[in-house]
Protein backbone atom coordinates (compact mmCIF):
# COMPACT_ATOMS: atom_id res chain seq x y z
CA UNK A 1 0.00 0.00 0.00
CA UNK A 2 1.40 3.53 -0.95
CA UNK A 3 2.88 5.71 2.43
CA UNK A 4 2.34 8.86 0.14
CA UNK A 5 -0.90 10.42 -1.86
CA UNK A 6 -1.77 13.26 -3.47
CA UNK A 7 -5.39 14.53 -2.60
CA UNK A 8 -6.94 17.16 -4.71
CA UNK A 9 -9.38 19.28 -3.03
CA UNK A 10 -10.72 21.37 -6.05
CA UNK A 11 -9.98 21.41 -9.86
CA UNK A 12 -11.03 25.26 -10.23
CA UNK A 13 -8.53 27.95 -10.34
CA UNK A 14 -8.67 31.38 -10.27
CA UNK A 15 -5.44 32.46 -12.60
CA UNK A 16 -4.84 31.14 -15.91
CA UNK A 17 -1.31 30.26 -16.30
CA UNK A 18 -0.26 28.98 -19.85
CA UNK A 19 1.06 25.43 -19.48
CA UNK A 20 -1.51 24.66 -17.05
CA UNK A 21 -4.60 22.77 -17.93
CA UNK A 22 -6.55 23.69 -14.83
CA UNK A 23 -5.93 27.75 -15.33
CA UNK A 24 -6.51 26.90 -18.70
CA UNK A 25 -9.80 25.61 -18.76
CA UNK A 26 -9.04 22.37 -21.13
CA UNK A 27 -9.86 19.33 -18.73
CA UNK A 28 -12.31 17.21 -20.07
CA UNK A 29 -12.85 16.12 -17.04
CA UNK A 30 -15.60 18.07 -15.06
CA UNK A 31 -14.43 20.94 -12.08
CA UNK A 32 -16.12 20.09 -8.55
CA UNK A 33 -14.67 20.32 -5.13
CA UNK A 34 -13.91 17.13 -2.74
CA UNK A 35 -16.88 15.90 -0.24
CA UNK A 36 -16.13 15.93 2.81
CA UNK A 37 -17.29 12.70 3.56
CA UNK A 38 -15.85 11.19 0.72
CA UNK A 39 -12.48 12.84 2.04
CA UNK A 40 -13.43 10.96 5.39
CA UNK A 41 -13.59 7.96 3.47
CA UNK A 42 -10.16 8.09 1.78
CA UNK A 43 -8.99 8.72 5.52
CA UNK A 44 -10.31 5.89 6.87
CA UNK A 45 -9.05 3.43 4.24
CA UNK A 46 -5.50 4.96 3.58
CA UNK A 47 -4.47 6.29 7.31
CA UNK A 48 -2.87 2.90 8.37
CA UNK A 49 -0.61 3.19 5.67
CA UNK A 50 -0.34 6.71 4.41
CA UNK A 51 1.74 8.82 6.32
CA UNK A 52 2.22 12.44 4.06
CA UNK A 53 -0.51 13.46 1.94
CA UNK A 54 -0.01 16.62 -0.21
CA UNK A 55 -3.72 18.43 -0.79
CA UNK A 56 -2.98 19.19 -4.16
CA UNK A 57 -3.07 18.02 -7.94
CA UNK A 58 -4.74 20.55 -9.85
CA UNK A 59 -6.31 23.56 -9.24
CA UNK A 60 -6.36 26.15 -6.21
CA UNK A 61 -6.89 24.39 -3.03
CA UNK A 62 -8.20 27.59 -0.98
CA UNK A 63 -11.13 28.12 -3.34
CA UNK A 64 -12.42 24.37 -2.07
CA UNK A 65 -14.51 26.28 0.91
CA UNK A 66 -13.93 23.68 3.57
CA UNK A 67 -9.94 23.08 2.51
CA UNK A 68 -8.84 23.54 5.75
CA UNK A 69 -11.32 21.30 8.02
CA UNK A 70 -9.71 18.43 4.83
CA UNK A 71 -6.35 19.10 6.66
CA UNK A 72 -7.74 18.91 10.19
CA UNK A 73 -9.54 15.47 9.06
CA UNK A 74 -6.17 14.47 8.39
CA UNK A 75 -3.80 15.72 11.39
CA UNK A 76 -6.39 13.99 13.35
CA UNK A 77 -5.45 10.62 11.74
CA UNK A 78 -1.83 11.67 12.54
CA UNK A 79 -0.93 12.62 8.97
CA UNK A 80 1.57 15.04 7.93
CA UNK A 81 -0.26 17.20 5.42
CA UNK A 82 1.12 19.83 2.92
CA UNK A 83 -0.08 21.43 0.00
CA UNK A 84 0.70 24.56 -2.67
CA UNK A 85 -1.33 27.58 -3.03
CA UNK A 86 -1.10 30.66 -5.17
CA UNK A 87 -1.23 32.67 -1.69
CA UNK A 88 -4.62 35.17 -3.30
CA UNK A 89 -7.01 34.38 -0.56
CA UNK A 90 -5.02 34.57 2.25
CA UNK A 91 -6.30 36.84 4.74
CA UNK A 92 -5.31 37.53 8.28
CA UNK A 93 -8.32 35.37 9.59
CA UNK A 94 -6.85 32.85 7.46
CA UNK A 95 -3.58 32.75 7.90
CA UNK A 96 -4.58 32.30 11.81
CA UNK A 97 -6.87 29.24 10.48
CA UNK A 98 -3.84 27.34 8.36
CA UNK A 99 -1.73 27.77 11.40
CA UNK A 100 -4.40 26.28 13.87
CA UNK A 101 -4.97 23.84 11.54
CA UNK A 102 -1.97 22.21 11.83
CA UNK A 103 -0.90 22.01 8.15
CA UNK A 104 2.75 20.89 8.01
CA UNK A 105 4.51 22.49 4.53
CA UNK A 106 3.12 25.12 2.40
CA UNK A 107 4.42 25.80 -1.16
CA UNK A 108 3.76 29.65 -1.90
CA UNK A 109 4.08 29.75 -5.79
CA UNK A 110 6.02 33.04 -6.78
CA UNK A 111 6.91 33.07 -10.02
CA UNK A 112 8.27 36.91 -10.41
CA UNK A 113 9.56 39.51 -8.27
CA UNK A 114 7.45 42.11 -10.32
CA UNK A 115 4.08 42.70 -11.45
CA UNK A 116 4.93 42.68 -14.84
CA UNK A 117 7.36 39.36 -15.01
CA UNK A 118 5.09 38.29 -12.24
CA UNK A 119 1.83 38.20 -14.35
CA UNK A 120 3.42 36.97 -17.75
CA UNK A 121 3.39 33.24 -16.17
CA UNK A 122 0.59 33.80 -13.51
CA UNK A 123 -1.64 35.59 -15.66
CA UNK A 124 -4.75 37.56 -13.65
CA UNK A 125 -2.78 37.22 -11.00
CA UNK A 126 -1.68 39.89 -8.67
CA UNK A 127 1.83 40.14 -7.06
CA UNK A 128 1.45 42.31 -3.66
CA UNK A 129 -1.42 39.52 -3.01
CA UNK A 130 0.69 36.53 -2.78
CA UNK A 131 3.32 39.06 -0.59
CA UNK A 132 0.55 40.31 1.61
CA UNK A 133 -0.77 36.25 2.34
CA UNK A 134 2.86 35.81 3.16
CA UNK A 135 3.36 38.31 5.19
CA UNK A 136 0.42 37.51 7.26
CA UNK A 137 1.63 33.75 7.22
CA UNK A 138 4.77 34.58 8.73
CA UNK A 139 3.21 36.80 11.28
CA UNK A 140 0.63 34.57 12.49
CA UNK A 141 3.38 31.49 13.18
CA UNK A 142 5.49 33.80 14.58
CA UNK A 143 2.33 35.58 17.36
CA UNK A 144 1.42 31.62 18.03
CA UNK A 145 4.73 30.13 18.24
CA UNK A 146 3.82 27.68 16.00
CA UNK A 147 6.97 26.19 13.82
CA UNK A 148 4.27 24.86 10.80
CA UNK A 149 3.18 25.00 8.59
CA UNK A 150 6.92 25.03 6.89
CA UNK A 151 6.85 28.15 4.27
CA UNK A 152 8.64 27.54 0.94
CA UNK A 153 8.64 30.11 -1.91
CA UNK A 154 8.75 28.43 -4.98
CA UNK A 155 10.24 30.29 -8.01
CA UNK A 156 9.21 28.03 -11.46
CA UNK A 157 12.20 29.33 -13.59
CA UNK A 158 10.78 30.40 -17.44
CA UNK A 159 12.74 32.87 -19.52
CA UNK A 160 11.19 35.72 -18.53
CA UNK A 161 11.90 35.67 -14.96
CA UNK A 162 14.87 34.13 -15.20
CA UNK A 163 16.95 37.04 -14.33
CA UNK A 164 15.19 37.47 -11.00
CA UNK A 165 16.03 34.68 -9.62
CA UNK A 166 19.20 35.52 -7.16
CA UNK A 167 17.01 38.19 -5.64
CA UNK A 168 14.22 35.70 -4.74
CA UNK A 169 16.53 34.28 -2.33
CA UNK A 170 17.25 37.95 -0.53
CA UNK A 171 13.22 38.44 -0.59
CA UNK A 172 12.86 34.93 1.01
CA UNK A 173 15.30 35.62 3.77
CA UNK A 174 14.00 39.50 4.45
CA UNK A 175 10.41 37.66 4.51
CA UNK A 176 11.87 34.79 6.73
CA UNK A 177 10.84 32.17 4.65
CA UNK A 178 11.81 28.96 5.83
CA UNK A 179 12.80 27.80 2.68
CA UNK A 180 13.48 29.07 -1.41
CA UNK A 181 12.75 26.32 -4.28
CA UNK A 182 13.80 27.18 -7.63
CA UNK A 183 11.22 24.98 -10.21
CA UNK A 184 11.86 23.69 -13.78
CA UNK A 185 8.89 24.22 -15.63
CA UNK A 186 6.77 21.52 -17.95
CA UNK A 187 6.30 22.65 -21.19
CA UNK A 188 4.10 21.21 -23.65
CA UNK A 189 5.32 22.15 -26.70
CA UNK A 190 9.15 21.83 -26.58
CA UNK A 191 10.86 20.40 -29.31
CA UNK A 192 11.16 23.40 -31.59
CA UNK A 193 11.42 25.74 -28.45
CA UNK A 194 9.50 27.54 -26.62
CA UNK A 195 8.98 31.63 -25.39
CA UNK A 196 8.97 30.15 -21.77
CA UNK A 197 12.01 28.14 -22.25
CA UNK A 198 14.72 29.75 -19.81
CA UNK A 199 17.72 30.54 -21.56
CA UNK A 200 19.80 29.10 -18.77
CA UNK A 201 20.00 25.18 -19.04
CA UNK A 202 20.50 25.00 -15.47
CA UNK A 203 16.85 25.85 -15.29
CA UNK A 204 15.56 23.79 -17.65
CA UNK A 205 14.07 20.53 -18.35
CA UNK A 206 15.14 20.68 -21.94
CA UNK A 207 18.51 20.32 -23.31
CA UNK A 208 19.29 22.13 -27.17
CA UNK A 209 20.28 19.89 -29.64
CA UNK A 210 23.10 19.59 -32.85
CA UNK A 211 19.60 20.29 -35.04
CA UNK A 212 18.28 23.03 -33.62
CA UNK A 213 15.86 21.21 -31.86
CA UNK A 214 15.03 20.05 -28.25
CA UNK A 215 14.82 17.41 -26.01
CA UNK A 216 13.81 16.37 -22.30
CA UNK A 217 17.74 16.45 -20.71
CA UNK A 218 17.09 13.97 -18.01
CA UNK A 219 17.35 10.10 -18.86
CA UNK A 220 13.91 8.44 -18.59
CA UNK A 221 14.47 4.63 -17.98
CA UNK A 222 11.92 1.86 -17.69
CA UNK A 223 11.74 2.42 -14.08
CA UNK A 224 9.56 4.73 -11.69
CA UNK A 225 9.43 4.17 -7.82
CA UNK A 226 6.00 6.22 -7.10
CA UNK A 227 4.45 3.42 -9.18
CA UNK A 228 4.81 1.36 -5.56
CA UNK A 229 5.13 3.97 -3.22
CA UNK A 230 2.05 6.88 -4.07
CA UNK A 231 -1.14 7.65 -5.66
CA UNK A 232 -2.98 10.19 -6.60
CA UNK A 233 -6.99 10.71 -6.07
CA UNK A 234 -9.24 13.23 -7.80
CA UNK A 235 -11.69 15.12 -6.11
CA UNK A 236 -13.94 12.85 -6.96
CA UNK A 237 -12.08 9.81 -5.90
CA UNK A 238 -11.06 8.86 -9.10
CA UNK A 239 -7.38 6.80 -8.85
CA UNK A 240 -4.44 7.70 -11.06
CA UNK A 241 -0.67 6.64 -11.14
CA UNK A 242 0.92 10.25 -10.67
CA UNK A 243 0.39 13.78 -10.81
CA UNK A 244 1.52 14.08 -14.27
CA UNK A 245 -2.00 12.14 -15.37
CA UNK A 246 -3.62 16.05 -15.09
CA UNK A 247 -6.52 15.21 -17.51
CA UNK A 248 -6.84 11.79 -15.27
CA UNK A 249 -6.82 9.79 -18.83
CA UNK A 250 -5.68 6.48 -16.72
CA UNK A 251 -8.11 5.88 -14.21
CA UNK A 252 -7.32 2.92 -12.23
CA UNK A 253 -10.45 2.42 -10.50
CA UNK A 254 -13.00 4.85 -8.00
CA UNK A 255 -12.41 4.55 -4.14
CA UNK A 256 -16.27 5.37 -4.05
CA UNK A 257 -17.29 2.03 -5.94
CA UNK A 258 -14.13 -0.29 -4.88
CA UNK A 259 -12.12 -0.31 -1.52
CA UNK A 260 -8.67 1.26 -2.42
CA UNK A 261 -6.58 -1.78 -1.51
CA UNK A 262 -8.44 -4.03 -4.15
CA UNK A 263 -7.41 -1.13 -6.68
CA UNK A 264 -4.25 -0.58 -5.90
CA UNK A 265 -3.80 -4.25 -6.23
CA UNK A 266 -6.46 -5.18 -9.54
CA UNK A 267 -5.11 -5.76 -12.80
CA UNK A 268 -5.10 -2.06 -14.29
CA UNK A 269 -2.46 -1.18 -11.79
CA UNK A 270 -0.27 -4.10 -12.27
CA UNK A 271 -0.35 -3.44 -15.88
CA UNK A 272 0.23 -0.26 -15.88
CA UNK A 273 3.34 -0.68 -13.69
CA UNK A 274 4.35 -3.46 -16.23
CA UNK A 275 4.31 -1.04 -18.62
CA UNK A 276 6.05 1.47 -16.95
CA UNK A 277 9.06 -1.39 -16.23
CA UNK A 278 9.17 -2.29 -20.31
CA UNK A 279 8.27 0.45 -22.11
CA UNK A 280 7.77 3.93 -20.14
CA UNK A 281 8.66 6.15 -22.99
CA UNK A 282 5.66 5.09 -24.82
CA UNK A 283 3.49 6.59 -22.14
CA UNK A 284 1.84 9.34 -23.17
CA UNK A 285 2.45 10.96 -19.43
CA UNK A 286 5.16 9.50 -19.13
CA UNK A 287 6.92 10.96 -21.94
CA UNK A 288 7.41 14.79 -20.61
CA UNK A 289 8.25 13.61 -17.23
CA UNK A 290 10.90 14.76 -15.21
CA UNK A 291 11.12 12.44 -11.99
CA UNK A 292 13.89 13.14 -9.83
CA UNK A 293 14.89 16.30 -11.15
CA UNK A 294 12.64 18.97 -10.16
CA UNK A 295 14.48 21.28 -8.36
CA UNK A 296 18.08 22.80 -8.74
CA UNK A 297 18.64 25.17 -6.41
Amino acid sequence: MPFSLSIEPTTACNLGCPECPSGLKQFTRPTGKLDLSLHQNMLDQLHKHAFYINYYFQGEPFLHPNFLELIRQAKRKKIYTATSTNAHFITKKVAQEIVESGLDRLIISIDGLTQETYENYRVHGTLSKVLEGTQHLVEAKKTMRSKTPHLIFQFLAVKPNEHEIPSVFKLGKEMKIDEVRIKSAQLYEYQNGNPLMPENEKYSRYKLQSDGTYKLKYKTGNHCWRMWSSSVLTWDGKVVPCCFDKDAQHVLGTIEQTPFKKIWENQKYVDFRQAVLSHRNKIDICQNCSEGAKVWV
